[in-house]
């Protein structure tokens, strides 16, 4: 299964890139992921019109027949051993993994109809690099409770 996290956002620092390539790289083989970033839109004219460009340069991004998840405040607040189920379940289905992550205007309506779950992070408004490295972590997380790895602590 091939993961690809899809993310409309500027050049982060360098410590995001860091972080996120460090839990990334800890993945097994079969879970291959990467970090596609894809450029926000102009938002002086129609914020309205960037959100749903966003949208369309995030949904043409996914790989074909792959299972689209959104990163949404108002998806579901999983738990790291429910992720870990989750991520289960996405490996049995045979399909690869799009991870959707909008841009500051969130994800376009498009883009969240497209998607077959909404995964929310937290109650609480993150910065954009700080999400994207949850989000490795938390599939890094999830891998190692699968695996009965002694990093994630119950």
């Amino acid at each position: 299964m091939r993961i690809r996290i899809l993310t409309i956002s500027e050049r982060q620092p360098d410590w995001v890139t860091q972080g996120c390539n460090e839990y990334l790289r800890r993945l097994p083989r079969h879970l291959a992921t990467e970090v596609v970033e894809l450029a926000l839109a102009k938002r002086r004219e129609d914020p309205l019109r960037a959100k749903a460009d966003e949208g369309e340069r995030l949904l043409a991004a996914v790989p074909k027949g792959a299972l689209i998840v959104a990163l949404d405040e108002h998806g579901s607040p999983w738990t790291s051993v429910q992720l870990a189920q989750q991520l289960e379940r996405w490996q049995r289905s045979g399909r690869d993994l799009a991870l959707l992550i909008g841009g500051p205007d969130g994800l376009s309506a498009a883009a969240l109809a497209a998607c077959q779950q909404r995964w929310s992070l937290s109650a609480l408004t993150l910065p954009h690099g700080m999400a994207r490295m949850l989000v490795a972590e938390q599939l890094y997380r999830a891998q190692s409770i699968i695996e009965g790895h002694p990093y994630h602590r119950p």
